[in-house]
């Protein structure tokens, strides 16, 4: 399988010089690296060649690494059914810098890079629609980014006095506990019911 992938890499390297910054395969998967301005093109050539063949886009998802200048990796995988391989392309980007749209290459790249764009606020260049898909109206901030807090900044509760849903500050009761264990959640002190079986079956 890796000899069909590095010739599968070695072909498309030949093919697109330019456009291709690596090709390496890692856990049996073909990874391409390539540019922004360089991605439709890359994208339309897995699709189109005879050789590639990738006609289905099956995920775009997100890498966050905050200490680096380009923060954000977007990674599109890429399925061949006429040749049973896949390909995962790469490419980076920061904070303000939009990726362009994959929609026009592949349709299912839509909601796909809504979800990029609600989770990690990576912005898609002539998306048709790019708004959140997981997140609540009105709602700030993004939620996969490293620095995204993990209790979040507000939480929703129904009022039923102003018979609604409202959102407040997260309030944490307190920041540090010194487990006691006598909690019900933490451990019994006491036997509890059937233990007395267990002592006398030691016993015989």
């Amino acid at each position: 399988m890796d000899e069909t992938l590095k010739e599968l890499a070695d072909h498309v390297s030949a093919s697109l010089p330019n456009e291709i910054s690596s090709a390496e395969i890692r856990l049996g998967e073909l990874i391409l690296v390539t540019q922004r301005e360089s991605l439709i093109r890359v994208l339309t050539y897995l699709r189109d060649d005879p050789n590639c063949h990738f006609k289905q886009l099956v995920d775009i998802t997100g890498v966050d690494y905050p200490d680096r200048p380009e923060r954000f990796e977007v990674v599109y995988n890429l399925l061949s059914h006429r040749h049973n391989s896949r390909v995962r392309v790469k490419v980076t980007t920061d904070e303000d810098t939009p990726v362009p749209s994959a929609v026009g290459v592949f349709s299912s790249a839509n909601w796909f890079e809504r979800e990029v764009w609600d989770m990690f606020g990576v912005f898609f260049s002539d998306h048709p629609d790019l708004r959140r898909i997981l997140t609540d109206y009105g709602f700030e901030g993004h939620p996969f980014r490293k620095d995204f807090p993990l209790t979040g900044y507000v939480e929703i509760r129904y009022d039923p006095e102003a018979k609604r849903v409202v959102y407040e500050p997260v309030r944490l009761t307190q920041e540090f506990r010194s487990w006691d264990f006598l909690s019900p959640w933490e451990g019994m002190t006491r036997p509890l019911p059937g233990d007395e079986k267990a002592e006398t079956e030691g016993e015989v």
